[in-house]
């Protein structure tokens, strides 16, 4: 049985959102949940980036519009986007490797809000999520991008994990899943994210 669930869909479908309120039920059921999520940037009204931010509440760059590597470190860029590869794995890589059952008795979750081009830069974050997903008692909630051109090795093995379920998330439609989630934009086939809380004991 599926032990993680990923959603996918377009940008602006409101993955992130969902990622968020989801994340706030399970706090307040008790359940250990720690990660990260990503969030535009915006300034005048026009976006120059994104930002990385974790459920504690700190926030870094992931990337900026024109700016410039560090000397002497590759350029990391996604279309018009620089990739800040050191800030991202200075706030991400921490989250994922304190995850587990050793740091919380008993299943907790990791958030990884999203697995997509800009964060798979990194190296040692790749290593993080396998070793993450692989982590007896861990429930992963996450994110992973539509298949557009060459296909991303670590998102189509996620796809292809026997302990993963996919949602994909085509628009937001406020529907009441379970008992005790208010009105969350969940996929159709929301029965599954109750099968899910069930599984972690929520």
């Amino acid at each position: 049985m599926a032990r993680h669930v990923f959603l996918t869909g377009p940008p602006g479908v409101g993955k992130t959102t969902l990622i968020q309120k989801a994340s706030e039920v399970l706090q307040s059921s008790g359940m250990p949940v720690d990660g990260f999520y990503t969030q535009e940037v915006r300034q005048g009204g026009r976006r120059i980036g994104f930002d990385v931010v974790t459920l504690s509440g700190a926030r870094g760059p992931l990337s900026r519009v024109g700016s410039q590597p560090p000397p002497g470190k590759p350029e990391c860029r996604v279309g018009q986007y620089v990739v800040d590869l050191a800030s991202f794995e200075q706030l991400a890589l921490p989250v994922l490797r304190n995850a587990g059952p050793s740091r919380n008795p008993g299943h907790s979750v990791c958030v990884i809000d999203e697995i997509g081009k800009m964060e798979l830069f990194s190296q040692p974050f790749i290593q993080a999520v396998r070793q993450t997903l692989s982590t007896p008692g861990t429930v992963v909630l996450g994110t992973i991008p539509v298949p557009k051109g060459k296909p991303l090795a670590l998102v189509e093995e996620i796809r292809n994990r026997h302990d993963v379920k996919v949602f994909s998330v085509s628009e937001p439609a406020l529907v009441h899943p379970c008992p005790g989630i208010p009105s969350l934009p969940l996929p159709p086939s929301s029965s599954a994210f109750c099968q899910w809380r069930s599984q972690c004991g929520v």
